[in-house]
């Protein structure tokens, strides 16, 4: 059986670029077909609105729905088409959406809330490419060392078998730092807390753009606040990386590729094969 997955992408955070490339990360997976579409940088009403019924052309066996904040005007659109069509769905967003998790509950949707992908600092004096680029880069680095893109990795993964086996679950997960972590298996203890320190970091990162994009008016107020908000995250990636470095001077790093036949091989030693 081939399992087919439409994914809807609206706006950005850092989980975003990637989702796919977790799921078939050699684009040879045998047991999966994914088809993306994407309401661009937009997610207001009428741009989701646009964008979530042309997924069904695809007849996909269900969907995922990533964007920030899931009750946004635009993401809360989504889930309110989602809901009323016959597609099991998947809601994947960064900490607001732990709020909105019993309204999810009550329209059928499933939900991964990732707490460590913050919104970048969303002002126009620090928005240039580079800045931003910067910035994803460094949630990208938080999630991916810290465990938390293997969780979604597994999580998904979890919904296709149930797919295959004739009988879809959908999942209801906030990714802490002790969830994202135990999903890395760090051997050791200091790389465990460095991971642990680079999450929480990272999820504090968005109270202080939240603070600096919409309570400040004053631009000298706002603008060294969302600086340094980016600053933290810069600080969370570095220590995510030193984590994965102290594992790798151990040769106790986890990796999780996907088989020729879809399933998931592990391995936790550099010269050998996964298994």
């Amino acid at each position: 059986m081939v399992v087919k997955i439409g994914i809807i992408k609206s706006g950005n955070i850092g989980t975003s670029p990637v989702l796919d490339l977790l799921l078939d990360e050699r684009a040879d997976r045998p047991n999966i077909d994914v088809r993306i579409v994407g309401s661009g940088a937009k997610m207001n009403p009428e741009q989701t609105e646009e964008v979530v019924p042309k997924i069904k052309d695809f007849d996909p066996d269900f969907c995922i729905f990533i964007s920030p904040n899931p009750g946004a005007p635009g993401p809360a659109k989504a889930r309110e088409l989602l809901s009323e069509m016959d597609v099991p769905a998947i809601i994947i967003g960064d900490a607001p959406g732990a709020g909105k998790k019993d309204e999810m509950d009550e329209q059928g949707l499933g939900y991964i809330i990732v707490k460590a992908d913050p919104m970048i600092g969303a002002r126009r004096e620090l928005l240039d490419p580079t800045e931003m680029a910067c910035f994803n880069s460094d949630i990208i680095k938080v999630l991916a060392a810290t465990g938390a893109y293997r969780l979604v990795q597994n999580t998904i993964d979890e919904v296709i078998a149930s797919c295959e086996a004739g009988d879809i679950e959908l999942p209801k997960l906030i990714i802490t730092a002790e969830k994202a972590v135990d999903t890395a298996n760090f051997a050791n203890p200091y790389a465990k807390a460095k991971a642990i320190a680079a999450y929480e970091m990272a999820a504090a990162v968005a109270d202080l753009d939240l603070k600096g994009c919409f309570m400040l008016k004053d631009h000298n107020q706002y603008i060294p606040i969302v600086a340094a908000a980016h600053e933290m995250a810069a600080a969370a990636a570095k220590l995510a990386v030193e984590a994965r470095d102290i594992e790798k001077s151990n040769d106790t790093v986890t990796r999780t590729p996907h088989m020729g036949d879809g399933s998931t091989g592990s391995k936790s030693v550099l010269l050998e094969k996964p298994q």
